[in-house]
């Protein structure tokens, strides 16, 4: 395979690998991220709570983890960038259509996350500092903070740190920044958990999250906790082929996707303990979509003592699992341009950060700046949002569980199980998986409704 000129660029980068914990910090820093505090909650309570968790946690097991698998193994097997993963794995040439919808997912879902991201590093700051509590309108105060300019300062902020980590490189950079904020995140999670859970009347939130209603599900909730268990553990992006791409032959995926998974499932389970028992207590709908975080939240924080600071250690936390997972997905292309144009780190990050931040501009203001960035009613900050998550990762994951259970004849020595697990694994891969992931794909491009 000598189609891409950067190859032995790129495979002299790969002698650089993380360590079996680097690794998984890596991972759960990349599944860590806003989804399952800022997505998760919301989506939880619009489905009833408990029952939607554990249902979350069967498709997470069930389907999450064998997808997981399949994509850090063919990454690992085929050591090059996710755009030629399943080639250099043993598949055909059309598969490298796959592998580059999984580099320019990623790179367009950067292209919002960072406004996102940045939008919590100005929480974090405002919370700390008091102003974010001066005013009771948190609608009105966060609806005219997107529609002004200073989201796009914030925004380029948060490439700003995303770029610094990625170009120190695997083990440099994104090893050592996840080893640092992963267990800083688990500190302050805990500390926010504590703080939930022992406020007035936090006892009726904790028991919508634990206490399961089975009669409250419905089959669009399974195809809900379904695609967030898929998306969560950032599946369909081309993340984890390109972390597996660095993975030592020693490391055993099983064991590596298994910690991954329990990570993902750990912190959204603090994330709940921390959203239900605080909205709860201060009379809170739990299901009011995406303004739970930046408008309901705040209020909560505002009325209880000590506010200001467990508001910031909130934002923070927020921050902190916005640049985990932005790393990640800068890294994807970085990986792909290394490879493709034979660019050097330091020159792949710089020019498609600056890419990336140019992108993101017109999404910022087509939130308040320029309301005529929009299309069919929706902002154009919507619309990447809708495409990417919604049609690319659902499919691109449809497409791993197919190459994986029917094409790649390197399956059984790349996942190293033994061989009853296998069977097991295979069995999912082939009749499960894919029939589910289809479903979801259906489900969130808006064809099949309940």
């Amino acid at each position: 395979m000598n189609q891409f000129k950067g190859e032995k660029n790129l495979l002299s980068e790969k002698k650089e690998r993380f360590s079996s914990a680097g690794f998984i910090f890596a991972a759960i820093g990349s599944s860590v991220g806003l989804g399952n505090m800022w997505k998760f909650p919301y989506i939880t309570g619009e489905n009833g709570g408990a029952a939607f968790f554990l249902l979350f946690i069967v498709c997470l097991v069930l389907i999450g983890l064998p997808v997981l698998l399949a994509e850090l193994a063919i990454g690992r097997s085929g050591r090059g960038s996710a755009a030629t993963a399943f080639v250099r794995a043993g598949g055909g040439k059309s598969w490298m259509a796959v592998g580059f919808l999984q580099v320019l997912a990623p790179f367009l879902i950067l292209s919002f996350y960072i406004i996102v991201a940045g939008w919590t590093l100005n929480y974090a700051m405002i919370a700390f500092n008091g102003q974010l509590f001066s005013s009771s309108n948190y609608a009105g105060e966060f609806n005219s903070f997107i529609s002004g300019p200073m989201p796009i300062v914030w925004q380029g902020i948060a490439i700003l740190i995303t770029a610094c980590v990625v170009i120190l490189g695997v083990s440099g950079g994104i090893e050592k920044f996840n080893k640092v904020l992963i267990p800083g995140l688990v500190v302050l999670l805990f500390v926010l958990m504590i703080r939930a859970v022992t406020l007035p009347g936090a006892n009726e939130g904790v028991a919508f999250f634990l206490k399961p209603d089975f009669s409250v599900l419905t089959a669009e909730s399974a195809l809900v906790a379904l695609g967030h268990a898929f998306f969560s553990l950032s599946l369909g992006m081309g993340i984890l082929l390109t972390y597996g791409s660095y993975v030592d032959k020693k490391q055993s995926l099983g064991t590596a996707a298994l910690a991954v998974g329990a990570g993902d499932l750990l912190y959204a389970f603090i994330a709940g303990l921390i959203i239900f028992p605080t909205t709860f207590s201060f009379g809170i709908a739990p299901d009011q979509g995406p303004s739970l975080i930046f408008i309901a939240l705040p209020a909560a924080f505002s009325a209880m003592p000590f506010g200001a600071f467990f508001g910031g250690l909130f934002f923070v936390l927020l921050a902190i699992a916005a640049l985990t997972s932005a790393v990640s997905l800068l890294e994807v292309p970085v990986s792909f341009a290394m490879e493709r144009w034979n660019w050097s780190r330091k020159r792949s990050v710089w020019i498609l950060s600056l890419v990336c931040f140019i992108l993101s501009v017109p999404s910022a203001m087509s939130l308040g700046m320029f309301p005529e960035l929009s299309f069919g009613g929706k902002a154009l900050f919507d619309w990447v949002d809708f495409v990417t998550s919604n049609i690319m990762l659902p499919l691109g994951g449809l497409l791993v569980t197919i190459f994986a259970g029917y094409f790649w004849k390197g399956a059984a020595e790349a996942a190293g199980l033994k061989a009853g697990w296998f069977r097991v694994w295979l069995f999912m891969l082939r009749y499960v998986a894919p029939i589910l992931v289809f479903l979801v794909l259906l489900h969130t491009s808006g064809i099949i409704n309940f």
